[in-house]
């Protein structure tokens, strides 16, 4: 199999990396449009195993026909890629023919010309094949799918750096220039309806074993959960985003002074977007830098019955970064959790048509080969089942 990687940032190297130890894998590309992103991925990468199957390639996706030809001399594509380049990436793979796994989604107003233009071509395009999305999903329908019935789910997920540091006690972990703030609600599931929540709200204390205390608030519950045959009787349900305690508090006051706006406003005849200010404004304190460290957290709690009982099944991951090999845990739980399953659209385990989710493939066996490989690897959840008495 020859595996294709969009994107050298700090989740490129670690899907690679996959590749690298596969044995199913005879090569691995890793492109991106930056020769420095390139050179430090490739800097990265040196000295571990399985580097002479790796080739380096600098490539624009918008030079449409050498992009094609790219992606044509692979069996697979592993995309990570920011959010607005996500379509130009699908509309590629599709051109190519070739089944293309992204570990993020594309924009909201893309979604449904992407989605027609996939199942018209009969393409295989995963979306949101991470931790969340991807992890979170699949196992929300993997506990649905162990209840007879289900009444609540529960989905709390986050990356945090190890150590907390002014002003928001957060480092951009996932890559990229921006803080994964939007000012738009979210979702959440009361009394069996969807309804708008607001992002940021209710946030509640968690704490996780040798981590300690940490805040879990709104976000946002994935709707096409409630499409799987498994869910659709699901009468709560919630899916936050973890962060270390006081983090709700001071976002929710930047989006109440309009810092998360993306609309831009006149500023001296200047047209700037607020969000847009604050994300340069903020970087230099909120980069990842080499010397930090992160902690990945996943918890979910389904409630149901089993058996003919009440029953609480849990399932939770704590990971941290790979000292060993250098990689982030966010990459370990993103970018390999989208390689491992790329392998297996490659390795033609899972197909499908149109631009998919992976929690609609990724169930029974494929699902115990993806647990069994992050296992593998050190990325270990664990399961509990509570019958009261």
């Amino acid at each position: 199999m020859k595996f294709l990687v969009l994107g050298s940032g700090l989740m490129g190297p670690a899907a690679a990396y996959i590749g690298m130890q596969a044995d199913d894998v005879s090569a691995v590309t890793l492109a991106d449009r930056s020769a420095e992103q390139l050179a430090t991925a490739q800097k990265r990468l040196t000295g571990l195993p399985g580097l002479e199957k790796v080739a380096f390639a600098q490539i624009d996706l918008a030079d449409r026909d050498p992009a094609i030809a790219l992606f044509a001399r692979h069996d697979v594509v592993l995309a990570a890629l920011p959010s607005e380049i996500i379509p130009l990436g699908m509309r590629t793979a599709i051109a190519a023919r070739r089944p293309l796994v992204d570990l993020s989604t594309p924009p909201a107003g893309e979604m449904a010309a992407l989605e027609a233009e996939a199942a018209q071509a009969g393409a295989f395009l995963l979306r949101g094949c991470g931790v969340e999305p991807g992890l979170t999903e699949i196992w929300a329908r993997h506990l649905a799918e162990e209840l007879e019935s289900i009444d609540s789910l529960h989905i709390k997920c986050g990356g945090i750096p190890a150590a907390p540091t002014p002003p928001l006690g957060y480092k951009i972990v996932f890559g990229g220039r921006r803080l994964p703030l939007r000012a738009i609600d979210g979702h959440a599931v009361e009394a069996g309806a969807l309804v708008q929540v607001a992002r940021y709200s209710d946030a509640e204390p968690v704490t996780f074993d040798g981590v300690g205390e940490v805040e879990a608030w709104h976000e946002n519950f994935m709707p096409w959960l409630l499409e799987l045959e498994s869910l659709k009787g699901l009468g709560e349900g919630s899916q936050k985003t973890i962060r270390w305690p006081g983090y709700a508090a001071k976002v929710t006051l930047l989006k109440e002074l309009g810092l998360l706006s993306s609309q831009p406003i006149d500023i001296d005849g200047a047209s700037i977007a607020p969000k847009h200010f604050l994300d340069v404004l903020l970087y230099p304190k909120v980069r990842f830098d080499e010397t930090d460290r992160d902690i990945t957290l996943v918890r979910l709690d389904a409630e149901g019955t089993k058996d003919g009982k009440a029953t609480r099944l849990s399932v939770e991951m704590i990971d941290r970064y790979d000292e060993a090999l250098g990689f982030t845990s966010m990459a370990r739980t993103t970018a390999m959790t989208g390689a491992i399953i790329a392998r297996m659209v490659g390795r033609g385990e899972i197909s499908g048509r149109g631009l998919l989710t992976p929690e609609k493939v990724v169930t029974g066996p494929h699902f115990e080969r993806l647990m069994g490989e992050l296992a593998a690897i050190g990325v270990i959840f664990t399961q509990s089942v509570h019958t009261p008495a």
